[in-house]
C-alpha cells in the first residue's frame, strides 16, 4: 500500500472526498501491479499495470471535470487557476505513462508514485481542494476578502 487513507487530508465536501479515497483505491492498487511486474518483468503484469494506469487516468479525468463543472456552476473566482493545476496534472501522467511504455522503465514510473505524485496529491487536497471545498460550502472565497 502507498497511501493509507486515514492519513489523506479531509475537506469541507464529502463527494470530493470520496472521489479522493476512490483515487487512492486506485493508485494503490496501481502501485502493487508496478511491483509485482518490476519482480516479475511477465509480459502479463506489464499489461496489467498499463490497464490498471488507463482506469486510474480514466478515473482522474472525470474527477477533475466533476469538481470543474461544480466550480463553474457556483461561478468559483480562482476556477482557472485549480483547472490549470489539473491539467497540469494530466498531462504529467499521460507523460510518465507513455514514457513507461516506450522505455519500460518500471523504476521511473515506481518513482513518480512514490515521489511526485504522492506529493502533488497531499499538496493539492490540502490548498487548492481545501479552499474549493470551503467555497461550495460556504459561497465564499478567501478571494471575496479583497472586494
Amino acid at each position: 500500500m502507498l497511501i493509507d487513507k486515514n492519513n489523506l487530508p479531509l475537506v469541507a465536501e464529502d463527494f470530493m472526498n470520496d472521489v479522493h479515497f476512490e483515487d487512492v483505491d486506485i493508485i494503490n492498487e496501481l502501485y502493487e501491479k508496478a511491483v509485482v511486474y518490476k519482480n516479475t518483468k511477465k509480459d502479463e503484469d506489464r499489461k496489467d499495470l498499463i490497464t490498471c494506469y488507463e482506469k486510474w487516468y480514466n478515473h482522474t479525468v472525470n474527477h477533475f471535470k466533476g469538481e470543474e463543472a461544480k466550480m463553474l456552476e457556483l461561478r468559483f473566482p480562482p476556477y482557472m487557476m485549480h483547472k490549470g493545476e489539473h491539467d497540469r496534472c494530466l498531462e504529467n501522467m499521460a507523460y510518465i505513462l507513455n514514457s513507461f511504455i516506450n522505455s519500460d522503465d518500471i523504476n521511473s514510473l515506481i518513482s513518480y508514485l512514490e515521489g511526485d505524485l504522492l506529493s502533488w496529491l497531499v499538496n493539492h487536497i490540502q490548498t487548492m481542494d481545501t479552499v474549493t471545498a470551503n467555497f461550495f460550502k460556504t459561497g465564499m472565497s478567501p478571494c471575496s476578502a479583497m472586494h
